[in-house]
């Protein structure tokens, strides 16, 4: 089964065509998280440049499944996590990437390549740890030790949510997306997030990964009139300054995926947890799970402080409390058991 990923629009496509592979030049991976950035990266498959209506190009990659998996697994991840989260994380991402095939969420192509859909940074991942610049073959073998196991709910493969950190509690689905209750995507409390070892951080945190040192407890600050900028910069809405922040609905987390934003020349609701996290962030805020805090010092123009938790929608596996539940023993099956309670690990042809 192949899968086609596209990688890359710009008004020209930069590439460098290898005997067995291609370099795409400029690549932009985090689009619109504070990790955003470009590099060169290099893909095995075939290449195709599509020229679209509005004079851009798109770079698009078409991949056997298993080989796209080993990409993603070691570009969500370090290759050099445990095993056992490798294998956890090539069924959950084989999951979900056979739905998106069965139907997929772009025009022209499955997937993208980025945090919309799932990491896909071809080999440059995979050799990360490889000074000699061979393949990290811990990829390749979870992949084929977990050859073709999807999880099924029922009869139906199981769209498999992940992020970074929960914070302490995973979060249900409605807070994210439909307003559907997701039978295998329930908060459980995740105490294996709580204080990760810094040698199991630096083993199962990718190179960028790593510059985001408070990612399960953080705070921000804004003044009002910068919050008022950031907002009006997101929203394209003039609400004035920002007078409050009012959360509305909170999901099994804490998460907020119903605030209302209180201006002098305007007042609204939005939702859901990622609109709250890009208009209240320059970037985008690590979650939604947070405190508010108008500093009383500030009685005519007060600022802000938002306290929160977590690195991500919190829907589904926490990679980091994965990543400990494996470094302390814990098969991969007990892991995707924890998050996806109810599911089972079933074999799909491909």
């Amino acid at each position: 089964m192949d899968i086609r990923v596209g990688i890359l629009t710009a008004p020209q496509i930069e590439f460098e065509q290898r005997e067995k592979t291609f370099v795409l030049k400029n690549v932009r991976i985090g689009i619109g998280f504070h990790w955003d950035r470009h590099e060169d990266q290099e893909f095995a498959g075939s290449l195709e440049i599509r020229n679209n209506a509005d004079g851009t190009q798109t770079a698009i990659n078409t991949i056997d499944l298993e080989d796209y998996l080993c990409s993603v697994i070691s570009s969500e991840m370090s290759a050099n996590s445990p095993m056992e989260l490798l294998k956890a994380h090539a069924v959950i991402s084989r999951s979900w990437a056979i739905r998106a095939i069965q139907k997929p969420n772009h025009e022209g192509f499955h997937v993208c390549a980025d945090d919309h859909c799932q990491r896909y940074e071809g080999l440059r991942r995979m050799r990360q740890s490889c000074p000699d610049g061979a393949k990290n073959e811990r990829a390749v073998e979870a992949v084929r030790a977990t050859k073709g196991q999807v999880l099924v709910y029922g009869d139906e493969i199981c769209d498999c949510r992940y992020y970074k950190c929960c914070g302490g509690k995973t979060e249900v689905w409605r807070t994210c997306w439909e307003d559907i209750d997701v039978p295998y995507i329930q908060s459980v409390r995740c105490d294996w997030c709580k204080n990760p070892s810094p040698k199991v951080l630096r083993l199962v945190l990718n190179d960028y990964d790593q510059e985001t040192k408070d990612f399960r407890d953080w705070r921000v600050s804004y003044t009002a009139d910068e919050l008022s900028e950031i907002i009006r910069t997101k929203s394209g809405i003039d609400f004035g300054e920002i007078i409050d922040l009012i959360p509305l609905k909170r999901g099994a987390s804490g998460r907020i995926y119903e605030l209302r934003i209180v201006g002098s020349k305007h007042t609204e609701i939005i939702g859901k947890e990622l609109k709250i996290r890009l208009w209240l962030s320059r970037t985008c805020l690590y979650s939604s799970w947070f405190d508010i805090e108008k500093n009383p010092s500030y009685i005519v123009h007060p600022s802000f402080v938002l306290t929160g938790h977590g690195w991500g929608h919190g829907a589904g596996l926490c990679q980091i409390g994965a990543a400990v539940m494996a470094s302390e023993g814990k098969s991969y099956e007990e892991i995707l058991d924890y998050y996806y309670a109810g599911s089972r690990l079933s074999v799909a042809t491909l």
